[in-house]
């Protein structure tokens, strides 16, 4: 189930490049109707029954839920300026910026291990991004790039934040942050006029279903179900699938080039990141 989420995750990249709409629209479809499914997967599985929660911990997750939602435009963007393999790899980043803002907001101790590892990590993301190439790095692709880490900060912020709100059933704090996460894009979508210019064919409507349910909804449902059976360690470590199949995408679907320095970058990313969450028992 693990392996089956992360692999799907790792492919959302390539049905964004063929859905002709703005990042706005697919984070707005996404949220809704991944909810939607997401809701409805867990209502068929019989998983916990949903709870009343407190004030605090709704407006809690309606913040998440709208930090999620712009985070999704940022990452669809970056597709449209960079590879997938340099705009994943970028975005996952957010361990590490979980890192080092940790001992500020959640008082957890910065160790030595976590330095070397978070500037590992900050080496690899240069490597990645192709600035110290020769000429440096095309514009819209440093412009991807830029977008990918900004995406990467939300979703830390959304991590950091997560932490704080407990006690919810993982489902229903989930479908509700996703629900949320197209509702605060409604006025957005509004004011700039997106759903005039909302035209869909069949083809559009085919792929933005699978990534609203396949990608959203099922992917979601089979990663917390894993969590069940599975130790915290075993799920990070093996999050980095993620990345490593949107990399194999971007070179073997969509020929998108990748250099040796690239390789050496997303190692010390993904490596880096493996190290820091590996505790010895």
């Amino acid at each position: 189930m693990l392996i089956t989420s992360l692999v799907i995750f790792g492919t959302i990249g390539i049905f964004r490049r063929y859905i002709p709409l703005s990042s706005a629209l697919i984070a707005f479809f996404r949220g809704l109707i991944g909810a939607l499914s997401l809701f409805l997967i867990t209502l068929f599985l019989k998983k916990e029954k949903w709870q009343r929660i407190g004030a605090k911990k709704f407006i809690g997750l309606v913040i998440t839920g709208a930090f999620i939602g712009i985070n999704w435009i940022l990452l669809f963007e970056a597709f449209n300026f960079t590879t997938i393999a340099k705009a994943t790899l970028c975005y996952y980043l957010q361990p590490t910026i979980v890192l080092l803002v940790a001992p500020f907001l959640l008082k957890e101790k910065l160790t030595l291990k976590k330095i070397l590892c978070a500037i590992a990590a900050l080496i690899g993301m240069i490597l990645v991004s192709g600035v110290l190439r020769a000429g440096g790095t095309q514009t819209g692709d440093f412009k991807g790039v830029l977008l990918a880490l900004g995406a990467a900060c939300l979703y830390a912020a959304v991590i950091i934040l997560n932490k704080k709100i407990t006690d919810v059933n993982i489902y229903q704090k989930t479908t509700i942050q996703l629900f949320f996460a197209g509702v605060v894009l409604l006025p957005y979508l509004l004011i700039t006029g997106d759903f005039k210019n909302l035209t869909m064919n069949a083809n559009t409507v085919i792929l933005l279903l699978i990534v609203c349910i396949i990608h959203t909804g099922l992917a979601y449902a089979l990663y917390f179900g894993s969590m069940t059976a599975l130790k915290a360690q075993t799920i990070s470590l093996f999050s980095y699938i993620d990345p490593i199949v949107a990399m194999v995408v971007s070179a073997v679907i969509l020929k998108e080039g990748i250099t040796w320095e690239g390789i050496i970058g997303a190692v010390l990313i993904i490596g880096s990141a493996i190290v820091s969450e590996y505790e010895r028992k």
